[in-house]
Protein backbone atom coordinates (compact mmCIF):
# COMPACT_ATOMS: atom_id res chain seq x y z
CA UNK A 1 0.00 0.00 0.00
CA UNK A 2 1.45 3.22 -0.77
CA UNK A 3 1.33 7.06 0.71
CA UNK A 4 -1.25 7.80 -1.32
CA UNK A 5 -3.85 4.94 -0.87
CA UNK A 6 -3.05 4.53 2.89
CA UNK A 7 -5.63 5.43 5.23
CA UNK A 8 -5.18 8.89 6.76
CA UNK A 9 -4.64 8.02 10.05
CA UNK A 10 -2.14 5.83 8.82
CA UNK A 11 -0.16 8.39 7.41
CA UNK A 12 3.26 9.74 8.95
CA UNK A 13 3.23 12.98 10.54
CA UNK A 14 4.75 15.77 8.61
CA UNK A 15 7.26 17.30 10.75
CA UNK A 16 10.12 19.78 10.17
CA UNK A 17 11.46 17.12 8.43
CA UNK A 18 13.94 15.72 11.03
CA UNK A 19 12.22 12.64 11.35
CA UNK A 20 13.81 9.57 12.41
CA UNK A 21 14.83 7.15 9.67
CA UNK A 22 12.40 4.38 9.85
CA UNK A 23 15.11 1.48 8.19
CA UNK A 24 17.45 2.70 11.30
CA UNK A 25 14.56 2.60 13.89
CA UNK A 26 13.95 -1.19 13.37
CA UNK A 27 17.13 -1.94 13.54
CA UNK A 28 17.61 -0.76 16.89
CA UNK A 29 18.39 -3.19 19.34
CA UNK A 30 18.98 -1.98 22.92
CA UNK A 31 16.82 0.57 24.59
CA UNK A 32 18.37 3.50 26.74
CA UNK A 33 17.69 1.48 29.86
CA UNK A 34 20.05 -0.83 29.14
CA UNK A 35 22.43 2.09 28.86
CA UNK A 36 21.05 3.73 31.84
CA UNK A 37 21.88 0.44 33.70
CA UNK A 38 25.38 0.58 32.64
CA UNK A 39 25.94 3.71 33.64
CA UNK A 40 25.26 3.14 36.75
CA UNK A 41 27.40 0.36 37.06
CA UNK A 42 30.33 1.82 36.24
CA UNK A 43 29.70 5.32 38.18
CA UNK A 44 28.44 3.01 41.38
CA UNK A 45 31.48 1.24 40.48
CA UNK A 46 29.58 -2.29 40.91
CA UNK A 47 26.41 -4.26 40.74
CA UNK A 48 25.45 -3.88 44.62
CA UNK A 49 25.68 -0.51 45.01
CA UNK A 50 24.04 0.02 41.34
CA UNK A 51 21.06 -2.01 42.54
CA UNK A 52 20.71 -0.06 45.70
CA UNK A 53 20.87 3.01 43.45
CA UNK A 54 18.16 1.76 40.91
CA UNK A 55 16.28 -0.43 43.47
CA UNK A 56 16.75 -3.45 41.23
CA UNK A 57 17.88 -6.52 41.99
CA UNK A 58 21.03 -7.54 40.61
CA UNK A 59 20.65 -10.35 38.80
CA UNK A 60 17.91 -7.87 37.06
CA UNK A 61 20.90 -5.51 35.93
CA UNK A 62 23.33 -8.47 35.70
CA UNK A 63 20.90 -10.38 32.93
CA UNK A 64 20.20 -6.69 31.11
CA UNK A 65 23.68 -5.91 30.61
CA UNK A 66 24.78 -9.14 29.65
CA UNK A 67 21.60 -9.05 27.09
CA UNK A 68 23.26 -5.69 25.98
CA UNK A 69 26.86 -6.86 25.38
CA UNK A 70 25.03 -10.02 23.27
CA UNK A 71 23.05 -7.73 21.00
CA UNK A 72 25.58 -5.23 20.74
CA UNK A 73 28.17 -8.19 20.06
CA UNK A 74 30.87 -6.12 21.76
CA UNK A 75 32.02 -7.00 25.39
CA UNK A 76 31.47 -3.95 27.54
CA UNK A 77 32.61 -4.70 31.05
CA UNK A 78 35.51 -7.24 32.97
CA UNK A 79 34.99 -8.08 36.29
CA UNK A 80 37.99 -7.34 38.59
CA UNK A 81 37.72 -8.54 41.63
CA UNK A 82 34.24 -7.14 43.16
CA UNK A 83 34.62 -4.27 40.84
CA UNK A 84 33.39 -3.89 37.38
CA UNK A 85 35.58 -1.87 34.93
CA UNK A 86 35.14 -0.84 31.18
CA UNK A 87 36.92 -2.45 28.62
CA UNK A 88 38.50 -0.54 25.81
CA UNK A 89 35.12 -1.00 23.55
CA UNK A 90 32.96 -0.55 26.58
CA UNK A 91 34.67 3.16 27.70
CA UNK A 92 34.23 4.18 23.33
CA UNK A 93 30.75 3.36 23.82
CA UNK A 94 30.66 4.79 26.97
CA UNK A 95 31.42 8.22 26.25
CA UNK A 96 28.99 8.41 22.97
CA UNK A 97 25.94 7.33 24.82
CA UNK A 98 26.45 9.68 27.92
CA UNK A 99 25.30 12.52 26.06
CA UNK A 100 22.52 9.91 24.39
CA UNK A 101 21.43 9.73 28.53
CA UNK A 102 21.51 13.02 29.52
CA UNK A 103 19.82 14.38 26.75
CA UNK A 104 17.44 11.84 27.51
CA UNK A 105 16.37 12.73 31.17
CA UNK A 106 16.31 16.44 30.08
CA UNK A 107 13.50 15.34 26.90
CA UNK A 108 11.74 13.70 29.84
CA UNK A 109 12.13 16.80 32.45
CA UNK A 110 11.15 18.69 29.45
CA UNK A 111 7.84 16.99 29.06
CA UNK A 112 6.78 16.84 33.06
CA UNK A 113 7.45 20.54 32.95
CA UNK A 114 5.08 21.25 30.56
CA UNK A 115 2.54 18.82 31.84
CA UNK A 116 2.54 21.20 35.22
CA UNK A 117 1.89 24.20 33.39
CA UNK A 118 5.32 25.63 32.40
CA UNK A 119 5.46 27.63 29.35
CA UNK A 120 8.09 26.25 26.80
CA UNK A 121 9.23 29.37 26.37
CA UNK A 122 9.08 33.04 27.70
CA UNK A 123 10.06 36.00 25.52
CA UNK A 124 12.33 38.48 27.80
CA UNK A 125 12.86 41.93 26.63
CA UNK A 126 14.92 44.35 28.80
CA UNK A 127 15.62 47.55 28.65
CA UNK A 128 19.72 47.87 28.16
CA UNK A 129 20.18 50.35 31.39
CA UNK A 130 19.24 46.91 33.22
CA UNK A 131 22.36 45.17 35.38
CA UNK A 132 23.94 42.62 33.06
CA UNK A 133 25.09 40.92 36.03
CA UNK A 134 21.93 41.28 37.90
CA UNK A 135 20.28 39.65 34.55
CA UNK A 136 22.57 36.61 34.34
CA UNK A 137 22.13 35.73 37.79
CA UNK A 138 18.28 35.36 37.26
CA UNK A 139 18.77 33.37 34.33
CA UNK A 140 21.38 30.94 35.68
CA UNK A 141 18.77 30.80 39.11
CA UNK A 142 15.83 30.50 36.72
CA UNK A 143 17.41 27.53 34.69
CA UNK A 144 17.97 25.05 37.88
CA UNK A 145 16.43 22.00 38.13
CA UNK A 146 12.85 21.42 37.51
CA UNK A 147 12.00 22.80 34.68
CA UNK A 148 13.01 23.64 31.00
CA UNK A 149 11.81 26.70 29.89
CA UNK A 150 13.83 28.55 27.44
CA UNK A 151 13.85 31.97 28.13
CA UNK A 152 14.38 34.13 24.23
CA UNK A 153 16.14 37.23 25.95
CA UNK A 154 16.05 40.44 23.87
CA UNK A 155 18.00 43.62 25.23
CA UNK A 156 17.15 46.64 23.63
CA UNK A 157 16.84 50.38 23.69
CA UNK A 158 13.70 51.74 25.75
CA UNK A 159 11.35 52.20 23.34
CA UNK A 160 12.30 48.66 21.75
CA UNK A 161 10.67 47.27 24.83
CA UNK A 162 7.94 49.31 24.71
CA UNK A 163 7.04 48.57 20.99
CA UNK A 164 7.74 44.72 21.97
CA UNK A 165 5.02 44.56 24.65
CA UNK A 166 2.68 46.64 22.20
CA UNK A 167 2.92 44.19 19.63
CA UNK A 168 2.47 41.29 22.21
CA UNK A 169 6.15 40.14 21.13
CA UNK A 170 6.90 40.15 24.92
CA UNK A 171 5.75 37.85 27.94
CA UNK A 172 7.26 39.92 30.11
CA UNK A 173 9.49 43.14 29.83
CA UNK A 174 12.28 45.29 32.05
CA UNK A 175 11.77 49.00 30.99
CA UNK A 176 11.72 52.47 32.67
CA UNK A 177 7.94 52.93 31.39
CA UNK A 178 4.74 50.95 32.00
CA UNK A 179 3.17 51.25 28.65
CA UNK A 180 -1.11 52.19 29.33
CA UNK A 181 -3.21 48.88 29.73
CA UNK A 182 0.21 46.87 31.56
CA UNK A 183 0.56 46.23 34.86
CA UNK A 184 4.34 46.54 36.23
CA UNK A 185 5.70 47.33 39.20
CA UNK A 186 8.94 48.81 40.57
CA UNK A 187 12.16 46.33 40.28
CA UNK A 188 15.17 48.44 41.06
CA UNK A 189 16.56 51.79 40.35
CA UNK A 190 19.72 52.83 37.78
CA UNK A 191 22.00 55.37 38.14
CA UNK A 192 22.30 57.42 35.30
CA UNK A 193 25.76 59.49 34.77
CA UNK A 194 26.03 62.51 32.13
CA UNK A 195 30.18 61.35 30.76
CA UNK A 196 32.53 62.96 28.17
CA UNK A 197 35.42 62.41 27.04
CA UNK A 198 38.57 63.09 28.52
CA UNK A 199 39.23 65.71 26.05
CA UNK A 200 36.37 67.41 25.11
CA UNK A 201 35.93 71.03 25.07
CA UNK A 202 33.68 71.44 27.45
CA UNK A 203 36.43 70.38 30.36
CA UNK A 204 38.50 73.18 29.69
CA UNK A 205 36.19 75.69 30.41
CA UNK A 206 37.14 75.40 33.66
CA UNK A 207 34.06 75.98 35.48
CA UNK A 208 30.35 73.92 35.65
CA UNK A 209 28.62 73.14 32.73
CA UNK A 210 24.50 75.23 31.96
CA UNK A 211 22.35 74.39 29.55
CA UNK A 212 22.90 77.20 27.26
CA UNK A 213 26.68 75.51 26.99
CA UNK A 214 25.05 72.04 26.18
CA UNK A 215 22.69 73.78 23.50
CA UNK A 216 26.29 74.20 21.59
CA UNK A 217 27.18 70.39 21.97
CA UNK A 218 26.20 67.02 20.82
CA UNK A 219 24.06 64.66 22.32
CA UNK A 220 25.01 61.13 21.87
CA UNK A 221 21.36 58.69 22.28
CA UNK A 222 20.37 55.54 22.25
CA UNK A 223 17.77 54.80 20.05
CA UNK A 224 16.21 52.05 18.55
CA UNK A 225 15.45 51.36 15.22
CA UNK A 226 12.21 51.69 15.16
CA UNK A 227 10.03 54.17 13.55
CA UNK A 228 8.39 54.83 16.74
CA UNK A 229 11.05 55.86 18.76
CA UNK A 230 11.21 59.50 18.29
CA UNK A 231 13.25 60.70 21.16
CA UNK A 232 15.17 57.60 22.63
CA UNK A 233 16.09 58.35 25.90
CA UNK A 234 12.97 60.48 26.68
CA UNK A 235 13.73 63.42 28.88
CA UNK A 236 17.15 62.89 29.40
CA UNK A 237 18.15 64.75 25.93
CA UNK A 238 18.87 68.91 25.74
CA UNK A 239 17.88 71.08 23.39
CA UNK A 240 21.22 70.85 21.44
CA UNK A 241 21.76 68.88 18.21
CA UNK A 242 21.55 64.78 18.67
CA UNK A 243 23.57 61.84 17.48
CA UNK A 244 21.41 58.79 17.61
CA UNK A 245 22.98 55.31 17.75
CA UNK A 246 21.35 51.69 18.33
CA UNK A 247 23.85 49.98 20.43
CA UNK A 248 25.41 50.64 24.41
CA UNK A 249 29.30 50.20 22.58
CA UNK A 250 28.46 52.43 20.05
CA UNK A 251 27.10 55.48 22.11
CA UNK A 252 30.17 54.96 24.90
CA UNK A 253 33.33 55.28 21.71
CA UNK A 254 31.51 57.96 20.43
CA UNK A 255 31.64 59.79 23.89
CA UNK A 256 35.04 58.38 24.78
CA UNK A 257 36.74 59.99 21.07
CA UNK A 258 35.15 63.52 22.17
CA UNK A 259 31.91 63.31 19.27
CA UNK A 260 29.64 64.18 22.12
CA UNK A 261 28.46 63.60 25.20
CA UNK A 262 25.69 61.23 27.14
CA UNK A 263 23.56 59.89 29.79
CA UNK A 264 24.41 56.30 30.46
CA UNK A 265 23.82 53.71 32.66
CA UNK A 266 27.10 54.15 35.68
CA UNK A 267 26.93 50.59 36.65
CA UNK A 268 28.20 49.71 32.73
CA UNK A 269 30.92 52.58 32.77
CA UNK A 270 32.67 52.15 36.48
CA UNK A 271 35.89 50.57 34.40
CA UNK A 272 36.33 53.58 31.98
CA UNK A 273 35.45 55.87 34.79
CA UNK A 274 37.71 54.88 37.00
CA UNK A 275 40.56 54.89 34.70
CA UNK A 276 39.49 58.26 33.18
CA UNK A 277 38.14 57.02 29.53
CA UNK A 278 35.10 59.23 30.22
CA UNK A 279 34.82 61.65 32.42
CA UNK A 280 31.56 63.29 34.53
CA UNK A 281 30.03 66.26 32.85
CA UNK A 282 30.56 68.58 35.76
CA UNK A 283 26.99 70.08 35.42
CA UNK A 284 25.34 73.10 37.27
CA UNK A 285 22.50 71.17 38.36
CA UNK A 286 24.59 67.70 39.03
CA UNK A 287 25.72 64.95 36.48
CA UNK A 288 23.83 62.15 38.13
CA UNK A 289 19.77 60.85 37.94
CA UNK A 290 18.07 57.92 38.89
CA UNK A 291 15.82 56.09 36.70
CA UNK A 292 13.20 53.32 37.96
CA UNK A 293 13.16 49.83 36.04
CA UNK A 294 9.83 48.09 36.11
CA UNK A 295 9.14 44.61 35.96
CA UNK A 296 6.46 44.95 33.23
CA UNK A 297 3.97 41.83 32.39
CA UNK A 298 3.08 41.30 28.31
CA UNK A 299 -0.16 40.22 26.68
CA UNK A 300 -3.41 39.62 27.64
CA UNK A 301 -3.44 36.13 28.84
CA UNK A 302 -3.02 34.78 32.45
CA UNK A 303 0.68 34.71 33.58
CA UNK A 304 1.74 30.82 33.66
CA UNK A 305 4.02 29.13 35.98
CA UNK A 306 7.04 30.00 34.35
CA UNK A 307 6.79 33.68 34.17
CA UNK A 308 5.43 33.65 37.45
CA UNK A 309 8.58 32.04 38.74
CA UNK A 310 11.14 34.28 36.41
CA UNK A 311 9.43 37.55 38.12
CA UNK A 312 10.07 35.94 41.86
CA UNK A 313 13.67 35.55 40.80
CA UNK A 314 14.40 38.77 39.26
CA UNK A 315 12.21 40.26 42.10
CA UNK A 316 14.54 38.46 44.00
CA UNK A 317 18.00 39.18 42.40
CA UNK A 318 16.86 42.65 42.74
CA UNK A 319 16.02 43.04 45.98
CA UNK A 320 19.37 41.94 46.88
CA UNK A 321 21.21 44.75 44.91
CA UNK A 322 22.61 47.30 46.88
CA UNK A 323 20.57 49.83 45.18
CA UNK A 324 17.14 48.06 46.18
CA UNK A 325 14.01 48.57 44.69
CA UNK A 326 12.34 51.50 44.74
CA UNK A 327 9.13 51.58 47.16
CA UNK A 328 5.54 52.79 46.08
CA UNK A 329 2.24 51.19 44.49
CA UNK A 330 2.90 49.02 41.02
CA UNK A 331 2.60 51.14 38.47
CA UNK A 332 0.30 50.55 35.07
CA UNK A 333 -2.95 49.00 37.35
CA UNK A 334 -4.69 52.62 36.18
CA UNK A 335 -4.46 51.34 32.97
CA UNK A 336 -6.61 48.14 34.19
CA UNK A 337 -9.72 49.69 34.85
Amino acid sequence: MTSETRPADQLPEQGDGMGINQAASRKLRVSLKQWHMLHTVVDCGGFAPASERLHLSQSAISHAIAKLQEQLGVILLKIEGRRAKLTEQGRALMERTRQLINEAAEIERYADSLGHGWEPEIRLAVDLAFPTDLLMQALAEFSGPGHATRVLLSEMAPSGVEEALLQEEADMAISREVPLGFLGQPLTNVDYIAVLGPKHRLLSLGREITVADLKRETQIVIQDPSPHDRNGTGHWLGQGQCWHVNSFDTATAAVREGLGYAWLPKHRIRDWLADGGLVPLPLRDGHSNAVTLHLIYGGSAPQGMAVSHLAKVLQHVSNNNDGGPPRGLPRGSEGLN
